[in-house]
């Protein structure tokens, strides 16, 4: 897709950090902009932002795990534009970071839902309207470095995001076996400066784990020094956001953030290869 002007992008998790920063993007390409998120104020915020480059926005509040919900965002986006261009199935959250089998049913409820269902509603949904339409299009998921790599935690995250690049990986050969137009791209940042790590504050009350004042406090001391390591070091939207940009301008499927998460992608191919105890290190950002 080298022309953005007057096409339709819809971006899920577009109130904050790489979803604002690419519905940004578009705008200043000349796209219709259609922002999705749970966060109502934060998007009402956003959305005036995106309003300040083009008046062809459209926020609506989604909670992206639902299904009935995407399905809603779809028929909103072509009730005012008529059609879609670009998805970008974008929202997710990360979760505490606890071991495997201590994680509870809600945990792996919420983070599965947001992080890997909401990309099936997306495919499921929006991936027919464009064949239908017949004309270029792109869909882009945003997978992690954690989707490609095993670094063994955050576990119910990084099993998401495993799931989201295999997603993204069968979707491009199947539009490629009936000669689509669609193309998709998966996208893995590393450290971005964002509020990823924070997203405790969106998890439903039905999902949420019962806890002692001891662990609410302790949970909080440490998301909130995840938040300040990721302010202090990751990356900038903005730099995440131009890259998805050339991505789909250059038909580009793996977009990494950060080269050096190949050292640890071949890693862990050396491990399979050779059948070996999987390496468990930092990962190189």
């Amino acid at each position: 897709m080298k022309e953005f002007k007057g096409k339709v992008a819809v971006v899920t998790g577009a109130a904050s950090g790489i979803g604002l920063a690419m519905a940004r993007r578009f705008a200043q390409a000349g796209a219709n902009i259609v922002m999705a998120d749970v966060e109502r104020e934060a998007l009402t915020i956003a959305a005036s932002e995106i309003e300040t480059i083009t008046s062809s926005v459209l926020s609506v509040q989604t909670n992206v795990s639902s299904a009935s919900e995407i399905e809603s965002l779809a028929n909103q986006t072509l009730e005012r534009f008529g059609a879609v261009h670009i998805l970008c199935n974008n929202a997710g959250v990360s979760g505490q970071e606890t071991k495997i089998w201590e994680a509870t049913a809600n945990d792996w409820d919420w983070i599965v839902g947001v992080n890997q269902m909401s990309v099936a509603h997306g495919i499921r949904v929006f991936v027919p309207i464009m064949l239908e339409q017949g004309t270029e299009a792109h869909v882009v998921n945003t997978s992690s470095v954690l989707g490609i790599a095993s670094p063994g935690r955050p576990a119910i995250y990084g099993t998401t995001k495993h799931a989201v690049t295999l997603m993204s990986e069968a979707l491009h050969h199947q539009l490629q076996e009936i000669n689509s137009k669609i193309k998709v791209s998966v996208l893995c940042p590393g450290m971005i400066n964002t509020r990823i790590t924070d997203g405790e504050r969106n998890r439903p009350s039905d999902l949420q784990n019962p806890l002692s004042d001891e662990e609410r406090s302790t949970q909080q001391k440490q998301r909130s020094e995840s938040l300040a390591r990721f302010n202090e070091s990751g990356m900038p939207p903005e730099e995440v956001a131009e890259m998805v940009f050339e991505a789909i301008r250059e038909e580009k499927f793996y977009i990494l953030t950060h080269p050096s998460i190949k050292e640890s992608v071949e890693e862990r191919m050396q491990d399979i290869l050779q059948e070996r105890v999987p390496v468990q290190k930092p990962l190189s950002l």
